[in-house]
């Protein structure tokens, strides 16, 4: 199958642990989902920005064992119950259940999922954002051609920006993040590749 580019609309794709939700090692209990601090509000800035919303997440408790595919979709369910007191919703989730090793084109900081929401929901990569929180997040907004964010939330507090593929963006949280894209969509800005 072979992908046309998107001339749709902005999107910021998401990681889901450390980014939008507290970070769990293998989250498996759904009453253990909480929104990270500040999550909400940057959500709700990309909003009324216009740009939709989708989370992105490699979840290989699945293939190791330790939960299965109906409890990754409880816990989504979870986050989309929290986010709904809130006003807010995704447009969607993707999920990849590989191993690290196991050589899918879905896991970050492969394409394939994003390339998928692309072609889904006629997503614009070109005018889109990834906010994650692990150097394969912002790996992955790099071959996708979006511009990338690291969060310092989650794993993102002991990243050192100057490990990451660059250009690279660092902001403290969702919030932040949601500031910056704002200040690049008013004035006017593209993201500069070179």
């Amino acid at each position: 199958m072979v992908l046309k580019p998107a001339t749709g609309r902005p999107f910021v794709l998401l990681d889901r642990d450390g980014t939008l939700i507290d970070e769990r090692n293998y989250l498996r209990d759904v009453e253990a989902v909480r929104l990270l601090p500040n999550a909400v509000r940057g959500l709700r800035r990309f909003r009324e920005l216009g740009l939709g919303l989708v989370v992105v997440t490699n979840q290989s408790g699945v293939a190791r064992g330790y939960f299965d595919m109906k409890r990754v979709d409880e816990v989504h369910a979870r986050v989309g119950e929290l986010l709904a007191r809130e006003g807010l919703h995704l447009d969607a989730t993707y999920v990849c259940p590989h191993l690290p090793d196991a050589g899918c084109a879905c896991r970050k900081p492969m394409p394939g999922l994003g390339l998928q929401a692309a072609a889904d929901l006629g997503i614009d990569l070109s005018r889109s954002f990834v906010v994650g929180d692990k150097p394969g997040d912002i790996a992955w907004g790099h071959r996708l051609g979006a511009m990338p964010f690291l969060v310092r939330t989650g794993h993102g507090a002991s990243v050192e920006l100057a490990r990451l593929p660059q250009p690279s963006q660092a902001v403290d949280d969702l919030s932040h993040a949601a500031e910056l894209v704002q200040r690049l969509i008013h004035g006017g800005r593209r993201w500069n590749w070179s």
